[in-house]
């Protein structure tokens, strides 16, 4: 059933949406008449209402996996994946107020084919955006974002180092690849940290001159790193490294293995992570930090990606970890949603001289705060 196929491929690449309010749904009968592939696709059983225009207009349907494939190249050219998702379900929000769907509210019958329009002409036009090669900079929301698409070199030194990266990435496979674009997004963590942008999201970029420069550094000393694997992936990734300071650094690493352990980066991305407090004596140390996560694809509040990638369940009306769910809660996380909690990770001094994680699992965590979708 295609409808369903498109459907799997959106929330596929982060446009899913958690869950449908319980709204009456619009006329069967109407809908099939104005729609040509409403019944060959089986289109009522599709709840939200402008998938269900995707799922039986003839255009919309053909424009519909064009658009995931523009959205999956230009996921596949980046680092940092959970920045396309957050932009996507923006962008799906903002489309479809200004086309007229708000919510799950049914849409008229008499509005059925200007709301086809609009949604087709942003489709169209949201393509072309996407595989403009300047799209990233022109996306970019993030302070370190900002400041390598500010300078004509850091820009060049940004895609020199993704394209080196994804080459030596596309020799994995399956479990491999999946692991390796983990640690991929955390060398962006790490950048942001040793040059001292978290958290300067307000700061004007022409007082950031010297992260500049540690930016270009960085990125230069992991595009030389890349090249002396000479294509060998296992090189660069997959090592799991010491951290060589009980730090934040030190948490992030754990806390990526963690999920690549549980494939929680099919549901999850860690955005910050936050040092809060540290107990260090010469062969142990604990570490308390707060470690902020982003939804890439709905899971239920209280479930196995709940327990095993965030370390509890939550109870979103509060915004809070529980321990105890609402009996028979159906909640469930919406793409972009993000999650914090606080928890101190265990580590111990490795022959190295460096530290290695001795937490294998969140759970339990100390704190957890939910924030909504914006």
């Amino acid at each position: 059933m295609r409808a369903v196929v498109l459907a799997m491929i959106v929330i596929q690449v982060g446009l899913g949406h958690a869950a449908y309010a319980e709204n009456s749904p619009p006329s069967a009968r109407s809908i099939s008449d104005a729609l040509p592939l409403f019944d060959k696709n089986h289109c009522v059983e599709v709840k939200d209402p402008a998938d269900q225009l995707f799922c039986g207009d003839p255009e919309l349907n053909d424009a519909a996996p064009r658009l995931s494939s523009a959205i999956e190249g230009r996921l596949n050219r980046l680092s940092d994946r959970r920045l396309a998702i957050e932009e996507n379900a923006e962008w799906i929000k903002n489309r479809n107020s200004s086309c007229g769907i708000f919510g799950n509210q049914a849409v008229s019958d008499r509005d059925i084919d200007s709301v086809r329009k609009c949604l087709l002409k942003e489709t169209e036009e949201r393509i072309a955006i996407l595989t403009n090669p300047n799209f990233d900079c022109l996306a970019a929301d993030t302070t370190a974002g900002m400041l390598i698409c500010s300078e004509p070199e850091l820009v060049l030194a940004a895609q020199e180092l993704n394209d080196r990266a994804l080459a030596l990435i596309a020799g994995l496979k399956d479990n491999a690849r999946k692991d390796a674009f983990a640690e991929y997004a955390r060398w962006t963590r790490d950048r942001d940290r040793k040059c001292n942008l978290v958290g300067k999201d307000n700061v004007p970029l022409e007082e950031l001159s010297p992260s500049g420069s540690c930016l270009a550094e960085y990125m230069e000393e992991k595009s030389a790193e890349i090249v002396a694997a000479k294509g060998d992936p296992r090189r660069v990734f997959g090592q799991h490294p010491s951290s060589p300071l009980p730090d934040a650094g030190a948490v992030d690493l754990c806390v990526t293995q963690i999920h690549s352990a549980n494939s929680c980066e099919n549901f999850l991305s860690v955005s910050r992570v936050y040092h809060i407090d540290d107990e260090v004596t010469d062969q142990d140390a604990l570490v308390t930090a707060e470690v902020e996560m982003i939804v890439l694809s709905p899971f239920a509040v209280c479930s196995p990606v709940a327990s095993g990638c965030t370390g509890t369940c939550w109870d979103l009306r509060a915004g809070k970890a529980t321990s105890s769910p609402s009996s028979g809660s159906k909640d469930s996380f919406a793409v972009t949603h993000r999650i914090r909690i606080e928890k101190s990770f265990r580590f111990r001094k490795a022959d190295s001289g460096g530290w290695r994680c001795d937490t294998t699992s969140l759970q339990p965590v100390d704190l957890g705060v939910a924030v909504g979708v914006r």
